[in-house]
C-alpha cells in the first residue's frame, strides 16, 4: 500500500496521474555526431602544408630510441621538404614518438631419413637465427598541440639495411607521401 501511494505521489508529480494532464514531452538529445575522416582531413591538411620548421623531440633514452631519432633526422634532412632546427621555440611542429627494438633467437631443427637398404640413416641439422624486429609510433604536433600526422611502423628489417633504419626511412617515407596527397588536395580544392 505504501509502494502504491508512493507511485503515485511520483505520477502526480511528473504529471502522468490525471488524464486532464498531457504529459510533457522533452526532445532526446542527440550525441553530438563525430566530423567525417574527410572533414578532419580537410582541416588538418592545411595545417600539415604549413609545417616548414620541424624540431624533433627525444623518443627515450634508450640507445636505440636516439639512434632512430637521428636516422629519422637525417632522412627528412636527405628529403629537402623540412628545416630541422634544434630551438623548439622556433618550430612549426614537434615531431614526438617512441621506438622500441627487439632481438629475438629462433631455433630450427631440421631431419631427414634416408633409407640404404635395410639401415636408416638420420641427418639432422639446427641453426639458430638472430631476428631483429622494430617498431616505432610518431606523431606531428603543431604548436596549438595538435595532431595534425602520426604513424606507426615496424620492420624486422629490409635486404641492405637493419630494422631499425628501416622503420626510420618508412616513417619518412609515409610523412613524404602524406605530405604530397595534402599538397594534391589543397590543389584539388583550389581548383573548384
Amino acid at each position: 500500500m505504501i509502494a502504491l501511494t508512493l507511485t503515485l505521489a511520483v505520477a502526480m508529480t511528473l504529471g502522468l496521474g490525471s488524464a486532464s494532464q498531457t504529459p510533457s514531452v522533452l526532445p532526446a538529445s542527440q550525441p553530438p555526431t563525430p566530423p567525417s575522416k574527410q572533414s578532419v582531413e580537410q582541416e588538418l591538411a592545411p595545417q600539415l602544408l604549413s609545417v616548414r620548421r620541424i624540431f624533433v623531440d627525444s623518443f627515450g633514452d634508450e640507445p636505440i630510441a636516439r639512434q632512430l631519432r637521428d636516422m629519422i633526422i637525417a632522412g627528412l634532412a636527405e628529403s629537402k621538404k623540412f628545416v630541422l632546427t634544434e630551438n623548439k621555440e622556433r618550430t612549426d611542429a614537434v615531431l614526438k614518438g617512441t621506438a622500441l627494438e627487439k632481438t629475438s633467437q629462433e631455433a630450427r631443427v631440421s631431419s631427414e631419413f634416408t633409407l640404404a637398404g635395410r639401415a636408416a640413416i638420420q641427418d639432422s641439422s639446427a641453426k639458430t637465427e638472430t631476428i631483429n624486429d622494430a617498431r616505432a609510433a610518431v606523431r606531428l604536433v603543431s604548436r596549438d598541440g595538435d595532431v595534425i600526422w602520426s604513424t606507426t611502423q615496424e620492420s624486422r628489417g629490409a635486404k641492405y639495411k637493419g630494422a631499425s633504419a628501416d622503420v626510420a626511412d618508412k616513417i619518412v617515407k609515409q610523412l613524404l607521401r602524406d605530405l604530397d596527397k595534402a599538397t594534391a588536395a589543397q590543389k584539388t580544392a583550389d581548383a573548384k
